[in-house]
């Protein structure tokens, strides 16, 4: 029996491919700035809406290397309910993680409990758009004006995310993309920093080229990030398909949203009205019931029926062995990290194998439509 997963990747045509592999091939050019990669980054800045957007190899290289162009010393705003790299990258910059607590409606870093965790070594506040959700911009934008801070959004899951019919990619200082394989938008691994300024751009792009000033010249200590040519065609292709995949998976969550809306022990998290989803994710909690059904118990009940749901955000950074702290206990994130669950939603996940995982639910939670 087929295994339904949470996301699965968004794979274009091979014959809408074989045209750009093989014109690769002609121009003999793989990697290093290419004509794909150059392409790229002009159709996403106008796809998008964002001033400018430099690509790179992955997500987590991107988010180093955005940390490493505004030179920050010190410590770094962050939230414990996110994928350890957000984390990572701070540590990489020989930054220290200062972690604060969660909104428990949106699941973003809660802005009022910021200015407690800043210090005099405090640089920059790195808030994360948790499932796509923006972050409160106009309460963080206040608090980094107040002290100073730069901010820098992790919007691994907000491509394509619109508030008020702006781009939220635009928030803040810089905003870091994922193109990984199971984001809504996909180079297989891959990633980007949109920036505001040329001047940035051509810094990350030295950045994530060794340091290269000139042919000769070594200016800074950089990365090796750059996309390779056959990546960037596949984000080409993919481009072309990505809004269909959005109008794709936000049918599935009107019919999750239909189905889940009343079951007892359930909740959903409901998207804001002046928001435009890409829908990358559907997390639920799952809250008391009177069956005494945790999320771990509906996690093993999926899995045997070979669904493969995700507990996403399990466990907290701050659980882990590099980041964990006896002083800090993040209340509402560890309710959170320890109910939540994403249901599988993509656009290859077809009207019978979402039947069966909302029938699932329903028997688990015993409840009769």
């Amino acid at each position: 029996m087929d295994k339904i997963t949470v996301t699965s990747p968004l794979l274009p045509p091979l014959d809408e491919l074989t045209p750009y592999l093989q014109d690769i091939w002609q121009r003999n050019w793989l990697t290093n700035n290419g004509h794909y990669h150059q392409q790229l980054e002009n159709e996403l800045c106008k796809y998008l809406d964002v001033p400018h957007i430099s690509l790179f190899s992955n997500g987590t290289l991107a988010l180093i290397t955005a940390l490493q162009l505004l030179e920050l010393k010190g410590e770094v705003i962050t939230t414990p309910y996110t994928f350890v790299a957000t984390a990572h990258a701070i540590k990489w910059n020989n930054l220290t993680p200062v972690f604060v607590d969660i909104d428990p409606t949106t699941f973003n870093i809660d802005p009022t409990k910021i200015e407690a965790a800043i210090t005099e070594k405090t640089s920059a506040i790195l808030p994360v758009h948790v499932y796509g959700t923006p972050c409160n911009d106009a309460a963080i934008k206040a608090i980094a004006k107040k002290y100073g801070l730069k901010v820098i959004y992790d919007a691994a899951h907000a491509f394509g995310v619109k508030e008020n019919n702006q781009s939220v990619l635009n928030y803040g200082d810089l905003s870091i993309l994922s193109f990984h394989a199971t984001k809504a938008y996909s180079t297989i691994e891959g990633g980007a920093v949109v920036c505001k300024t040329l001047e940035q751009k051509q810094r990350l792009d030295q950045l994530k080229n060794f340091g290269f000033e000139s042919e000769t010249q070594v200016s800074v200590c950089g990365i090796n990030a750059k996309l390779n040519e056959i990546q960037a065609a596949f984000g080409l292709v993919t481009l072309s398909k990505v809004g269909d995949a959005i109008k794709a998976r936000k049918k599935i969550a009107q019919t999750y949203d239909f189905a889940l809306a009343n079951v007892k022990g359930i909740r959903l998290l409901n998207n804001s009205s002046n928001v435009q989803a890409n829908y990358s994710y559907y997390p639920i909690l799952v809250e008391r019931n009177d069956l005494h059904i945790s999320r771990d118990k509906l996690f093993d009940k999926l899995k045997e029926n070979n669904i493969l749901a995700r507990r996403y955000f399990y466990p907290l950074v701050t659980d882990f062995k590099a980041y964990e702290s006896d002083n800090y206990d993040p209340f509402f994130a560890r309710c959170v990290s320890e109910n939540v669950i994403c249901l599988p939603i993509h656009p290859s996940l077809t009207k019978e194998m979402l039947n069966k995982i909302i029938k699932v639910l329903l028997n688990v939670f015993d409840y009769k439509q």
